[in-house]
């Protein structure tokens, strides 16, 4: 749960917002018994991003996102692989001159940006990376 809840700071990349998502969590439901749905539902409401399958990927299963790549004629390619169906997160890699940049991954194939020979991902997202067979 902590692991989900820092890659969602993450993915927000606003930590004015994060903090104020999280005050808001305990102004809201203050002395509350909650259901993970009503916690699912406030963020996206906050954020203005949808986390649907980032829960479900974090909460529901037991895998860790898989940022699967290749290379394929000297061009870099990426995917998410061993999610959960229609898993988007967005996740920050570095690029060749150590600047951390946002991909948005989907479960298809995409090629990397220009700029980007390897896939390194911050280490501030939980997923595991993996060569493509």
């Amino acid at each position: 749960g902590g692991n989900m809840i820092h890659t969602i700071r993450q993915v927000i990349n606003n930590d004015e917002k994060f903090r104020q998502i999280l005050r808001g969590l305990n102004k809201t439901f203050y002395h509350q018994t909650v259901t993970s749905k009503q916690i699912q539902d406030y963020i996206n409401q906050q954020s203005g991003i949808d986390f649907s399958k980032v829960f479900d990927e974090y909460l529901r299963t037991t895998k860790v996102p898989v940022l699967e790549y290749k290379k394929v004629k000297g061009k870099l390619w990426y995917r998410w692989n061993d999610v959960v169906d229609g898993f988007k997160m967005p996740v920050k890699i570095y690029d060749n001159k150590d600047k951390l940049i946002f991909i948005k991954p989907t479960q298809q194939f995409q090629q990397a940006p220009k700029g980007v020979r390897e896939i390194k991902v911050d280490e501030n997202f939980y997923v595991n990376t993996k060569v493509a067979s």
